[in-house]
């Protein structure tokens, strides 16, 4: 059976009007992922970056919702975060 771990940069401050939002960058990440992978022993199967839309979006689920949106009447805001597939059993 293959599961995945996401490893996302997390929210340090939320948008407000004129200011974008801040998170952590992408290196701590990817420190994060490094330290699951040593820690759980998995046996990983891939390690790949996923670029997806609007994450943080209060109207969206994160790395795992399904449809996330964009449009061209409004800003889009692209966030990117490491996924390592890996085998259990």
């Amino acid at each position: 059976m293959i599961r995945y771990k996401d490893f996302v940069p997390q929210m340090l401050a939320e948008p407000r009007l004129f200011k974008p939002g801040e998170y952590e960058s992408f290196d701590a990440a990817l420190t994060a992922a490094n330290r699951w992978i040593k820690e759980s022993n998995a046996q990983i199967i891939n390690v790949e970056t996923v670029v997806l839309p609007n994450i943080w979006s209060r109207y969206e689920e994160g790395p795992t919702d399904v449809a996330l949106g964009t449009s061209g009447e409004m800003p889009s805001h692209w966030h990117q975060f490491i996924r390592c597939w890996y085998r259990v059993g």
